[in-house]
């Protein structure tokens, strides 16, 4: 079971806002059953979801490189959006809408009355999965150090790049590597580190990776602040669009002037993936 995280949407600032924005409503709320409209998305559905999750308190509402995770003491319902997913908490009368694949009916606490956690997802390239306790789910191994934890700096970078010939890019959107860092960022932060995305990873510096790194944190950190981006699939928990796009440096705007030169920005594909930078202030 494999998932290309460098092609699914959205990013891991949609996510990390997408898990902030349910916690309220969720954590803490005893699960009162799940309805399952089909029996698989990406993956088939494990039977665990609808045995075993139902009676459950969920206790935490997590978030692992670009998967969340419902913590109860059963096990862990493990979702990912894909490219075109989202979750949102309504009320348990909503009316159903094309692509509504699966409620995760909340029991209510004293007047206030049950809710339902509805994923929809057009594509179907989200997951619903199960993680027994005690246990890491298989799509959760051999993953890198969350982008914004103290673990991830230059340093690290700088030692896990020795001897790859790889561009820089590639190396930084390796999940192996560190998790969650997408197309869209990746840009970003190469372009505001100043490092060509066609350099290879081992040729890069000590102190470049740390300004990297550095990079890599302030802008998925301000994402988040700003909602994500904004993408054709993309809302939040509460139907509004991310607000990051505007803000875009390099991603999407091959040859639009440089914000800080305003030469043409150029534009390839890397890993089949495609890349914008400056050729005059990435080097």
């Amino acid at each position: 079971m494999a998932v290309c995280d460098t092609c699914a949407m959205p990013e891991l600032p949609e996510v990390e806002t997408t898990r902030r924005g349910l916690a309220p409503h969720v954590e803490g709320r005893r699960v009162a059953a799940v309805a399952l409209r089909r029996p698989d998305l990406r993956w088939p559905i494990p039977p665990e979801v609808a045995t075993l999750l139902p009676g459950q308190r969920i206790d935490a509402v997590r978030r692992r490189a670009k998967y969340l995770l419902l913590d109860t003491t059963a096990g862990s319902a493990l979702l990912h959006l894909g490219m075109s997913g989202s979750l949102r908490v309504l009320p348990a009368d909503a009316p159903l809408r094309t692509h509504d694949h699966f409620d995760i009916a909340l029991a209510g606490t004293g007047r206030t009355l049950g809710r339902v956690l509805r994923f929809n997802d057009p594509r179907r390239f989200g997951c619903l999965l199960w993680q027994p306790p005690g246990e890491v789910h298989p799509l959760l191994r051999g993953l890198g150090p969350e982008p914004l934890a103290d673990e991830f700096d230059g340093d690290y970078l700088f030692a896990r790049s020795r001897g790859r010939r790889a561009p820089v890019k590639t190396f930084l959107m390796d999940q192996a590597i560190v998790v969650g860092v997408g197309n869209i960022y990746a840009a970003e932060a190469l372009f505001a580190a100043g490092i060509s995305p066609l350099r290879a990873a081992g040729r890069v510096s000590r102190e470049r990776y740390r300004l990297l790194a550095g990079a890599v944190r302030r802008i998925l950190e301000h994402a988040i602040t700003r909602g994500g981006t904004t993408l054709r699939d993309f809302l939040a928990p509460d139907g509004a669009p991310g607000y990051f796009e505007q803000e875009l440096s390099a991603y999407g705007r091959g040859g639009a002037p440089c914000p800080n030169c305003g030469r043409p920005l150029k534009q390839a594909s890397i890993g089949q993936r495609a890349t914008v930078w400056c050729g005059h202030c990435q080097r």
